[in-house]
């Protein structure tokens, strides 16, 4: 159980702003929409789609390195991987059994013969939106696993859009419709508690001599 006295005493060294802005941002997050990125291989597309979550609102990344491995763009993700979860994974077949033990059903940013159309979306269910490879796309064990699969209606020439963009127009689309709806979209009182605990020690310096200072005069008390 997380100490609240803790948090309280914390929270007295960062500005009112910046605590009513982390109590403003929660209000807003969640977890039941979540995105993976598979093998991406152009850094800057995974940087800006996790950019583009914090934007929306989604709380948690997946993102898959099978086969590329680099370190996020920090100039590009401009601060997002602060604030923004960030899981990693070794194979699809790993981020997959997880996701889905979460309860997420796996949708596949594809065109498909069982497609559906983004306007026609059920945001009901928890769902993980995978991105696949700038050229290859989706694996087949993306496309094997898949509960569902979602497509962008274009209707000019080009026939794909860059993965960065393809997220920010779905995930707009989907946290638009979630945030008018009934559905209990939020984070969890824990799971607010412990984001205000991660971002206060991830803004504070000297955070690990504050928290070793609080607790010896906790001690005394």
């Amino acid at each position: 159980m997380q100490d609240l006295k803790q948090l309280e005493y914390l929270e007295t060294f960062i500005t009112d702003h910046r605590r009513h802005r982390f109590a403003e941002v929660l209000k807003m997050r969640t977890k039941h929409f979540t995105v993976a990125t598979e093998d991406v291989y152009q850094l800057h597309n995974t940087s800006a789609v996790m950019r583009t979550c914090d934007v929306f609102g989604i709380q948690e990344v997946n993102i898959i390195e099978e086969v590329n491995s680099k370190q996020i763009d920090r100039e590009i993700a401009l601060g997002a991987q602060k604030w923004v979860d960030l899981n990693r994974y070794h194979t699809t077949k790993a981020c997959i059994r997880d996701l889905k033990e979460k309860g997420y059903q796996i949708v596949a940013t594809t065109p498909h013969t069982e497609d559906c159309e983004l306007i026609d979306f059920d945001i009901s269910n928890k769902s993980c939106f995978f991105f696949g490879r700038e050229t290859e796309g989706l694996s087949q064990h993306v496309i094997d696993e898949a509960d569902s699969f979602l497509k962008i209606p274009m209707v000019g020439f080009t026939e794909s859009l860059n993965i960065s963009v393809s997220a920010a127009i779905i995930l707009q689309y989907v946290t638009s419709k979630l945030r008018a709806s009934n559905i209990k979209w939020q984070l969890t009182e824990e799971e607010v508690v412990e984001k205000r605990f991660d971002w206060i020690e991830k803004t504070i310096k000297n955070y690990d001599a504050i928290v070793a200072r609080y607790n010896n005069e906790d001690k005394f008390l």
